[in-house]
This record gives structure tokens, C-alpha cells and sequence, in this order.
């Protein structure tokens, strides 16, 4: 059993034994970095029956409950640790209508080779704890369809039944409030053939049953319902019903056909509102439906709000809801509309009649200022709320929509929208920088490009100027810390868009390079010499590292590197630059100023077969770096010396920190193994004792990178997660 309830106040250090440390502190104050969002939400789940307990799930970031008094998320997941790397992404959730307190996830991220299989955990205390039940084969909570849902579901007359829609093993059951499972063989195959998988990452995937829904009405408490449905998402035959609860399935009569469904909900008067698209987002949507499902005579009815048009590239329906105690209140979501835009119809006649809402919404941008020219899209799931028919809520690729007033909406009013994503955090970080100088963080993020924080604990405006959607790669000069330099990525590259750019005011403002390496494709990793004139930039893919002395207007091919070496330039001299291939386990230097390197010939016992490598030169010593590579250790590198640091069995990242005295040597943050044990630590004594900073029960949801030490602040550590954004920590 995992505990979560965490105040983020004390933690007290885990001491490698036998140790005792130099610059002991007792504990550490960790936060997250406030960005707001930053990732795809994928799904909301309301309680019926009590108000304000609302959950949330995401594809890569753990789910959350929203704590309506103090109008902010708790995260729920942050307890797992690096083994459950590959289970943070959440396919399906599910509530308990008899049991407000009973909470059911089902997680695992990824159906490739890396990804792990999935699992269900079940808590009792609405997320502070969980068991887990592995099951045998992968989910997706970042694949395809993954806004489709629920998959997950609890019999509201029993809640010891829950069915759970798999993507390619069928229906699964549980008849003991999911501790057991095992496979509801009498669903029909079509959930395992090949018509319900679509292209994604490149290749045909698996999406099998998009939700499995329990009609409340036909049972009674304490029995089993009887009457189920299930949609597979294929474009043939595909809402399934079972009158003998689960133990056989027929198809619906007279559905429709050629579109795959995605939602299925409940109105006040027993019938079924169901959203369609022709794939099942959130990649690939260019047509849809929406329609009405009455199980008095099987009749459906096509209630579409607007057709789309092909000329305008196409789109398709996200979702649609309900109001719980008005029928005739429904709304519903395109999705992937490019052309004009994304919208949100409401009809207030039972869908005879439907009314655009975002051209008469206005939109609160002040909790998350980078989210004013960020328009909603990938509006997989919507909600209003069944305890307030005022509040209606929207999920987009970059966090959660809430609306305060949708029934003056209806008397003509501009509905209001507001951000609620306080405690919600779900960016990838990919690059981090801690200056000596100007704002103490400065981001790159994936999907929302960066951010200068001047603030760690109120959401800031993006990088102004040159804009990407991924920053992949961010370098400060040593002794001219305002000049930086940053690579990228666009989604949508323009034409002619140089994916390289530079900055001579700490990040706040960037102009694009004046043209890419000759090799390679964009983005990648570049470094930049202590003086600020010098960047070496090594693309991705290329075959080569290229240096420019004017920004991008000429390039020069660096001499004496491997193609797969990481380079980093030395923070106090110029002249000298690093460079260390993860493959061979080889070290080289510059001395002339990146132009050459040669090759470090000392000993430092077996170091090949390294995959992934960070160097982190000295803030304050010329020729003295640190140098981490996964599954083999730490290394230090002096002048005229290279060491092992003992006791580091492997390191996934490692920064430098500001000493306690001036003079002393940095304070060492390490992401990795150290006497065994795989954690966070730190080391105020050049590797001789360490101190564990991270504990059981915060383990920041398994993936920590990007180690960075404040130069500035004795003890602060900052570091970025796979969809838990930027943390940053405090010795109190």
C-alpha cells in the first residue's frame, strides 16, 4: 500500500550507511514549479451523487481529484517510483455510485516494446491509497483513442462488479471490487480484430473497446444490473448490449455505421447520447456524428450540431454530455476542426437546435498567462457538473477549461471560462538552466516551448520572439549568463523557420539563428562558450557537431568528435570545451575553443556501453567538470585527473549547487543509485558521503531528469519529470 497523504513539508533524509554526512540538513520542502497544465487531459469523471468530487486523468501525468475548498488539484500518482516507469500515463478511471469513497485507475502508458504491463489500482479513500492488480498485457494511456472512455466501469447496483474495455485482450471482469480479474469470454471478437485498431507512432495500434457503461435502471441495489453496453472502436458494427449482465452480447440494432464511437452517456429519460469520429482522435479525426440512442423500441436519432465541411480539411465529435436533471441540455465537442476553429455546441431543445459557444465566451487567462494565444483543440471529454448545471467543464491537449455561468449563457450573456489548473501540473520538461545571474529558472518544455520564471510559484508568459513548440536544448555562457542560446522543434515547422535561436536578455526575448548546421535535423543539443561568442550545435540525426562564432551565419564542422558525443562548454574559459560519447565511454577536450578535440587518455577502469550522458562543468574552476552516464557512475574530471566518484553505482543526471561557504566545492544533486538504492541525493563533500532527498512516499512519479542545483541558493535542487512538470526543493 502506497500513502499519499503528503503535505510536501518534511521529509527526512535517507543517509547511505555508514555514513556520516558533511552539511547535514534534516529536511526538504518540495514544489512544483507553477506553469498550469501543460499536457493533455483525457479524461473527467464527476461522482453522481456527490458534489464537488471530481477526478481527472491524463495520458502521461498521473490523475488528479479537485478539492473544491481550496479550488485546486491533488495529484494522486506521486508516490510511484522509477519501477513503475511506463504506468503514469492513465487509460481509464472509474467511481463507485453506491461508495463516493472507492476509486478505480487503470494505468500503463505505452503498448510497445518499453511499455510495462498495465495495472488497476483500487483505493478506498478516494486516492490517498492504492492496491494494485497487475494484469498480463499493456494499456495505452498515450496511444490512440486514449480521450475515448470510460473504459472502466462499476456496476451502480454492485459494486463488487467492474468491467474493464481492453485494447486488444477483449472485456475483462471483476467480481470482488477489482482485486481479481480475469476475461469476460463471451464478448464478441470483434474487440481483437484488426478493424479496431488505428495508425499511431507510425504504425497500426490497438484500441479495442473505447467504454463499457452499466444502464443504473435495470437492476436494483445489492444485484447485479443486468442490461450493459460496450463500444469497440471500429467503423463497422460497434455498440454491443448484454441483457444477462455480461454473460452474453448481441449488437444494437439499427446503429449507425462507418464512424467509430468514442462516448456513450445517459440522459434523465433513459436514452443514450453517443459521439462518433472516423478515427479515434487525438491525432487523426476528419469526420463524426452525434447521436441518440432510445432502448424503448431501439431507435437512434442524428442529432449532429453542424456538418463539417470537406473543403476546410474535415473534423469529427470529441464528446458530448448531459445535464443531469434537463434532457434537453446537451453539449457537445468538435475536435480536430482547424478550420475556422474548435468549438463547443449547446442545445437546450434536446438537440434540434444547437448554438456555438466559443464565439460568445470569454476566457480567464490570468492563472496561466501563456494560455492567451493557445486555442483549445483535442476537447476529448466534456462534463457538466451534476450538482451544478452552471458549470460546465472542457480537457484540451493543454489542461482544463471550467464555466461559471451556462445557463445565463442561454439568456444571452458571453459564457465565462476560466483555467483551473492550480496543483495541476503535467509539462515534460527537456532542458533546464539555473543562471548565476537574472531569473533563477529558465524551462525548456515540451509542447509549450519555455518560460523565464521570475517566480517559481505563480505561471508565467512564454519565451517572446522565436516561438517552438518543444525546446529540446538550452545553454547559458558561464561568465555571460544573459547570452543564451536554445534549439527546438515546431509541429508545424514554417516555411524557411530556422530551429535554432539566441538571446541577450537572460531568455526573455529570442531571435532565430541565421541558418541551421548543413547536416542533421534541427533541434539536437547546443552548448555555448563561457563568453558567450561560441555555440557548438549538434542536430539531431546529423553526423557531425558544427560551431558558429556569429550566431547561425557560418558554420565550421568541429573536428575530432564521434557523432554520438554530448558536448558542453567549460563555464569560466572560453577555450575549453567537453565532450563525452555515451557509446565507447570515451572523454575529449577542447582547448582551442571548440574547434578540435582530442581524446582524454586516463584510466578510469571499465566505462563502455553508456547510452545516455550529461557533463556539468565547475560554476567557478576552469577544466574541472562532472560527468554522469546511466548504469555506470559518476565520474570527475580535474586537471591532469579523471576519477570515479565512489559509492554512484549508476547516474541518470547530476547538477551542481551553490556550496555553503564560498570556496568549498559545489553541493552534488545525483538522479541515480547510490549504495544500492535508487533515489535523489545529494553530497556537500565532493561525492565522499551522500544523503538521500526524495523518499518512498514522494517519488515525483518515477522519472526524474534534468538535475540542476542552484548557484545562488544553498540546497536548492531543481529537476524535471516524465508529465509531472518542474520540481524544485528547499532545505528547511
Amino acid at each position: 500500500m502506497h500513502t499519499l497523504r503528503l503535505t510536501l513539508a518534511l521529509f527526512v533524509f535517507l543517509l547511505v550507511p555508514g555514513a556520516a554526512a558533511k552539511d547535514d540538513v534534516t529536511s526538504y520542502r518540495w514544489r512544483n514549479v507553477a506553469i498550469g497544465g501543460g499536457g493533455f487531459v483525457s479524461g473527467l469523471v464527476f461522482h453522481p451523487h456527490e458534489k464537488g468530487l471530481l477526478y481527472a486523468r491524463t495520458d502521461i501525468g498521473g490523475a488528479y481529484r479537485w478539492q473544491p475548498r481550496e479550488q485546486r488539484w491533488q495529484p494522486l500518482m506521486d508516490w510511484m517510483g522509477h519501477e513503475d516507469s511506463g504506468r503514469f500515463g492513465v487509460e481509464s478511471m472509474a467511481l463507485d455510485p453506491s461508495d463516493p469513497d472507492r476509486l478505480y485507475l487503470a494505468v500503463g502508458t505505452y503498448l510497445h516494446e518499453r511499455g510495462q504491463d498495465g495495472a488497476i489500482l483500487r483505493s478506498t479513500d478516494r486516492g490517498a491509497t492504492f492496491r494494485r492488480t497487475t494484469l498480463p498485457f499493456k494499456f495505452g494511456g498515450n496511444e490512440q483513442g486514449r480521450g475515448n472512455g470510460e473504459r472502466l466501469a462499476v456496476d451502480p447496483n454492485d459494486g463488487r462488479v467492474l468491467l474493464f474495455g481492453t485494447r486488444a485482450n477483449g472485456l475483462w471482469r471483476s467480481d470482488d471490487a477489482g482485486a481479481t480479474w480475469r476475461e469476460a469470454a463471451g464478448f464478441p471478437a470483434i474487440a481483437k480484430a484488426q478493424s479496431a485498431w488505428a495508425m499511431g507512432w507510425r504504425e497500426l495500434r490497438p484500441v479495442g473497446i473505447a467504454f463499457v457503461v452499466f444502464d443504473p435502471a435495470d437492476g436494483a441495489i445489492g444485484t447485479p444490473t443486468r442490461t450493459i453496453y460496450a463500444g469497440v472502436s471500429t467503423n463497422e458494427t460497434s455498440l454491443y448490449r448484454s441483457r444477462d449482465g455480461g454473460a452474453t452480447w448481441h449488437p444494437v440494432p439499427g446503429q449507425p455505421v462507418g464512424l467509430r464511437p468514442s462516448h456513450m452517456v445517459r440522459d434523465g429519460r433513459g436514452r443514450w447520447l453517443l459521439s462518433y469520429g472516423d478515427e479515434p482522435g487525438p491525432n487523426n479525426m476528419a469526420d463524426g456524428a452525434v447521436w441518440r440512442f432510445d432502448p424503448a423500441g431501439d431507435r437512434w436519432e442524428d442529432i449532429t450540431p453542424v456538418r463539417r465541411v470537406a473543403s476546410e480539411g474535415g473534423f469529427g465529435w470529441g464528446a458530448v454530455a448531459v445535464q443531469a436533471d434537463n434532457p434537453d441540455v446537451i453539449i457537445a465537442t468538435t475536435f480536430r476542426r482547424y478550420q475556422p476553429h474548435d468549438d463547443l455546441y449547446r442545445s437546450v431543445d434536446g438537440g434540434r437546435t444547437w448554438t456555438a459557444t466559443l464565439p460568445r465566451s470569454r476566457f480567464d487567462h490570468s492563472s496561466a498567462p501563456w494560455t492567451a494565444d493557445a486555442k483549445p483543440h483535442w476537447m476529448a471529454d466534456i462534463e457538466i457538473d451534476p450538482h451544478d448545471p452552471d458549470r460546465i467543464l472542457f480537457v484540451t491537449g493543454y489542461g482544463v477549461w471550467a464555466s461559471t455561468n451556462a445557463r445565463a449563457f442561454d439568456q444571452g450573456a458571453d459564457m465565462q471560462w476560466r483555467f483551473e489548473q492550480a496543483g495541476f501540473e503535467e509539462t515534460v520538461p527537456l532542458a533546464l538552466a539555473s543562471p548565476p545571474q537574472g531569473a533563477h529558472l529558465v524551462s525548456g518544455l515540451g509542447d509549450v516551448d519555455g518560460f523565464v520564471h521570475d517566480t517559481l510559484d505563480v505561471s508565467q508568459q512564454r519565451f517572446a520572439g522565436v516561438r517552438f513548440s518543444n525546446t529540446e536544448s538550452l545553454a547559458f555562457a558561464g561568465q555571460m549568463p544573459q547570452v543564451m542560446v536554445r534549439t527546438g522543434y515546431f509541429h508545424n515547422r514554417p516555411e524557411g523557420a530556422v530551429r535554432g535561436a539566441w538571446s541577450n536578455d537572460g531568455g526573455r526575448t529570442w531571435t532565430a539563428f541565421a541558418s541551421e548546421p548543413p547536416d542533421g535535423e534541427g533541434a539536437g543539443k547546443i552548448t555555448l562558450a563561457a563568453d558567450g561568442k561560441r555555440a557548438i550545435w549538434h542536430p539531431r540525426n546529423g553526423e557531425h557537431h558544427w560551431i558558429t562564432a556569429d550566431m547561425g551565419g557560418r558554420w565550421q564542422q568541429v573536428k575530432g568528435l564521434p557523432k554520438t558525443a554530448v558536448v558542453e562548454a567549460d563555464r569560466v574559459d572560453e577555450g575549453i570545451y567537453y565532450g563525452f560519447d555515451a557509446i565507447s565511454g570515451k572523454l575529449y577536450v577542447s582547448g582551442n575553443g571548440g574547434v578540435a578535440f582530442e581524446e582524454v587518455r586516463a584510466p578510469v577502469g571499465e566505462i563502455g556501453d553508456w547510452y545516455r550522458a550529461e557533463i556539468r562543468p565547475h560554476p567557478q574552476r576552469a577544466g574541472e567538470a562532472w560527468i554522469a552516464s546511466s548504469w555506470r557512475g559518476l565520474l570527475h574530471l580535474s586537471p591532469g585527473k579523471l576519477s570515479r566518484v565512489p559509492g554512484v553505482d549508476n547516474v541518470m543526471s547530476v547538477g551542481l549547487g551553490k556550496p555553503a561557504k564560498d570556496g568549498d566545492a559545489p553541493v552534488l544533486f545525483v538522479f541515480g543509485e547510490v549504495g544500492g538504492q535508487r533515489g535523489l541525493y545529494r553530497s556537500g563533500d565532493d561525492g565522499r558521503h551522500w544523503q538521500r532527498i526524495d523518499t518512498d512516499a514522494l517519488r515525483f512519479g518515477g522519472i526524474i531528469r534534468h538535475v540542476t542545483g542552484d548557484p545562488r541558493l544553498h540546497g536548492r535542487v531543481y529537476f524535471g519529470t516524465e508529465g509531472r512538470g518542474i520540481w524544485y526543493g528547499d532545505p528547511l
